[in-house]
């Protein structure tokens, strides 16, 4: 995979739906992504992750591709799945809804953007930008009026010049979701940020 940015015409985004449970298991490989997790640690209690995690979330995460509303989308590049984001919101994601660290702002209704997964090879390269705008869409499609995103930010004092390792920034990076129009609203610790997009801005 040659350096630099994808073109955005070559990609398609779209709901991971149950006819594509064969795409999305492929892209999150026989790890679930990360350490058996299947994309569902912010969506279960603490305890009850840990309860289930490796098949049990697995099946928990091929149940909610069969939902109504999608637990994410999908990029394709040339057919091949190479990227996830996870969404929906807020109050899907009962981990989230418990954690002190993320806590809600105040009682407005939102959707929250959670995870980003991109094939090795792929990173770097816009992925998560695309992803981000897909989701704002998806979101938006399904009267969302706020998204909000719980992003890393490289440029708080003690992550400056530092290089994302491992999954550090699964949760997104600051400065793509800046890019994206996001703004922050709150501090969640001194180096992850609380940041929205109004759905009136498109």
């Amino acid at each position: 995979m040659k350096s630099g940015f994808i073109a955005e015409s070559r990609l398609v985004i779209v709901p991971a739906t149950a006819d594509r449970w064969n795409d999305l298991e492929l892209l999150f490989g026989k790890y679930g992504a990360s350490a058996r997790c299947w994309c569902m640690f912010w969506r279960l209690p603490f305890k009850e992750f840990n309860a289930i995690k490796g098949e049990g979330t697995r099946a928990a995460l091929k149940a909610l591709t069969s939902k109504d509303v999608a637990p994410g989308l999908l990029a394709y590049l040339n057919g091949e799945p190479v990227g996830w984001c996870s969404l929906g919101p807020r109050e899907d994601f009962r981990g989230l809804e418990r954690s002190r660290t993320l806590k809600r702002v105040d009682d407005q209704p939102v959707w929250s953007i959670v995870c980003f997964f991109i094939k090795r090879g792929y990173r770097r390269k816009g992925l998560m930008a695309a992803l981000l705008k897909g989701a704002v869409a998806y979101a938006a499609k399904h009267g969302a009026k706020i998204v909000e995103g719980y992003p890393v930010d490289l440029q708080s004092h003690l992550l400056a010049g530092r290089k994302l390792t491992g999954f550090s920034g699964f949760m997104g990076i600051a400065s793509v979701y800046r890019a994206a129009g996001f703004k922050k609203v709150a501090d969640a610790s001194e180096t992850q940020l609380v940041m929205r997009y109004s759905i009136s801005q498109t």
